[in-house]
């Protein structure tokens, strides 16, 4: 890797304008080095990682567990209403937290 800087604090500067952002000169200073640490990082790892290696979002493969679709009892509306503490046309009814608007 060379020695030339990525990161420099005038593309910090730039980076912190367009995100309104204030910062002191040390402040850009500090962040223009930490960041050309970071991209000096990402990129041994591009150069050690080549074209053959595939990208992965996660190092173990995960896949779902779920468990299939089967009809079984279900409790009735009626049931299921039985010990709500209020009901209205046959759903629960709740107090409304969102207000008038929604």
């Amino acid at each position: 890797m060379s020695n030339d800087k990525i990161i420099t604090a005038e593309t910090v500067t730039h980076l912190a304008g367009l995100s309104r952002i204030t910062l002191t000169d040390a402040e850009t200073e500090q962040f223009a080095s930490d960041l050309d640490k970071i991209l000096g990082a990402i990129a041994k790892v591009s150069e050690v990682a080549g074209e053959t290696v595939v990208a992965t979002s996660h190092p173990v493969a995960l896949s779902n567990v779920t468990r299939p679709d089967e009809v079984r009892d279900v409790l009735t509306q009626e049931q299921a209403l039985k010990n709500a503490p209020e009901q209205h046309d046959g759903k629960f009814q709740v107090t409304a937290i969102l207000g008038e608007e929604q």
